[in-house]
């Protein structure tokens, strides 16, 4: 299959709003795909490389040469040239990565290195997401969607799910099995804005679990064989031997365990999330412990329990594993006590809580009803500095928010770093205006703006002229999840998962939060 025509598919996906038409472009491209393909062609159609790490950044991609005339790639090729890449290590690695980029990009056409930035750069936002994928799939080789599910959320891996649909059909998605050793996707929560919203969802009686302040992880184990996972499906045993000598130490033989691993301090409170989640990067001698603790079971000495209802799953769990390594838990009938929960979890320093139904089963990858989160929302009125262009779906639009809180010694304002999460399509456009109505100095072209030549884009770029920096007046109310240290900004700290919420034509930058009020909200958690 030519690379040119997944370009295509994928601009075509992304034109249009219709669910059914979306599915039928995406089935009807994997249809076209050659078996050797299948892999590659259906990550792209995903918005992924196959290779999860490339060493690719966007320093690399923005001096791509000149496009080629005509296509001349196909998903193959294209799959074996970025292989080649992801494997170049070692003395003169990144002039010879830089030379196989160059080599790749100046095949493609403008289409083919428009997707192929947006795949390199994990921005390929055409509106294909694994919900399409799946029925698309099932369309493709003709099988049960509901096989292709359960085939996904056992592999974890939407790649080979598709190759073995396509190749082997029903047969070969009933081969997907829960395999001790092999990580699945996890069950996900939704979200509720309250404990109350929460219980509407799941029913009562419920239980209420508390929502820890770590990295989520999922253990295997198999005899003297420890495996531990992130909910990405990384590997990272290696990384996390105190949480490997905890199952180790368990009685049972063979174990999968669904949990969380944490940092703690002296007297038994989390500390700053950024370093769990540094720690658990981290190779080498470890310096911070991660302590581990789990709330479900999905396997337990030769028997499956992803399609038993929770309670049976819980008190399995209960029976493997101490106490104190289980998630606090608590079993409620009235949003009263729910409430009472909920704020024992915020007292001890945590997330929140995931509110959970004792009949369902554990639906691996999905984020349905049964499990539900509830955390509380902290916002900030904030003054937007600059905004970067967008590109892939948000081509021509201004779209990342650089964000500021006042600093009321100098006047001035102090970076808390950036978001695009949250924006509508309708917000792109408004801000869009508003903002090269405040730009100062030139706006630039932005990266991938229709109309631009990529000689001048590349000067552009080289400028900085991605960034629109603007004068400091438009407030804008974002939510996010905590703050946190920072030294990549001036003021030390930033914004843990922001997003916009609304823009407060109502306010003055003037009544912007400050950056005091940042900082000792960083204080209290």
């Amino acid at each position: 299959m030519r690379f040119v025509d997944v370009a295509a598919v994928s601009a075509a996906v992304a034109a249009t709003a219709s669910r059914k038409a979306k599915v039928e472009l995406l089935a009807d491209a994997l249809r076209r795909l050659e078996p050797d393909e299948i892999l590659a062609g259906s990550a792209y159609l995903a918005g992924e490389l196959r290779q999860r790490q490339t060493g690719v950044g966007w320093a690399t991609l923005r001096d791509a040469p000149p496009p080629a005339a005509e296509p001349t790639l196909t998903v193959a090729g294209v799959d074996r040239a970025i292989e080649e890449i992801s494997r170049v290590g070692g003395a003169g690695s990144q002039a010879r990565r830089r030379d196989l980029v160059g080599a790749l990009f100046g095949a493609a056409t403008m289409d083919e290195q428009r997707i192929l930035v947006a795949l390199f750069g994990g921005e390929l936002r055409q509106g294909a997401q694994a919900g399409l994928l799946v029925d698309a799939i099932a369309r493709a080789g003709e099988v049960p969607v509901t096989l292709v599910r359960r085939a996904l959320l056992l592999a974890g891996d939407l790649k080979s799910v598709a190759e073995a649909a396509l190749t082997g059909g029903a047969a070969a998605l009933g081969e997907f099995t829960l395999r001790v050793g092999r990580p699945l996707a996890p069950m996900l929560a939704q979200s509720a804005a309250s404990v109350d919203d929460a219980l509407a969802a799941t029913g009562v009686p419920a239980v209420v679990d508390v929502k820890l302040d770590g990295i989520r992880i999922q253990v295997h184990r198999s005899g003297d064989e420890v495996a531990v996972f992130t909910r990405s499906l990384d590997d990272i045993t290696a990384r996390l031997p105190e949480v490997v000598a905890a199952v180790r130490g368990l009685p049972s033989r063979e174990i999968v365990l669904d949990g969380e691993a944490m940092a703690l301090d002296a007297s038994g409170r989390p500390r700053p999330f950024q370093e769990t989640a540094s720690r658990a990067a981290t190779r080498g001698a470890p310096v911070t412990v991660l302590s581990p603790y789990f709330f479900d079971v999905l396997h337990l000495d030769g028997a499956d329990l992803l399609d038993a209802p929770g309670r049976e799953r819980w008190a399995a769990l209960a029976g493997a594993v101490p106490a104190p390594l289980l998630v606090g838990r608590t079993t409620v009938t009235t949003p009263a006590q729910a409430a009472e929960a909920f704020a024992a979890a915020l007292a001890a320093g945590q997330e929140g809580v995931v509110v959970k139904s004792p009949d369902a089963a554990y639906d691996v990858g999905r984020r349905g009803a049964a499990w539900v989160k509830v955390k509380p929302r902290h916002t900030l009125d904030l003054v937007v500095l600059a905004v970067e262009w967008g590109h892939g779906r948000r081509k021509g639009w201004l779209s990342n928010l650089h964000l500021g809180a006042r600093d009321p010694e100098t006047g001035g304002f102090v970076m808390l770093g950036k978001t695009f999460k949250g924006l509508t399509d309708e917000l792109l456009r408004w801000q869009t205006e508003r903002f090269l109505e405040l730009a100062i100095g030139s706006p630039g072209a932005g990266p991938g703006v229709a109309g631009t030549r990529r000689e001048d884009q590349r000067q552009h770029d080289a400028k900085g002229d991605w960034v629109v920096h603007v004068r400091p007046e438009q407030v804008v109310e974002v939510a996010f999840d905590g703050v946190q240290a920072s030294p990549r900004y001036p003021g030390g700290v930033a914004l843990r998962f922001a997003r916009v919420l609304r823009y407060r034509d109502d306010k003055t930058a003037a009544e912007a939060d400050t950056i005091d009020a940042v900082r000792a909200l960083h204080n209290r958690t």
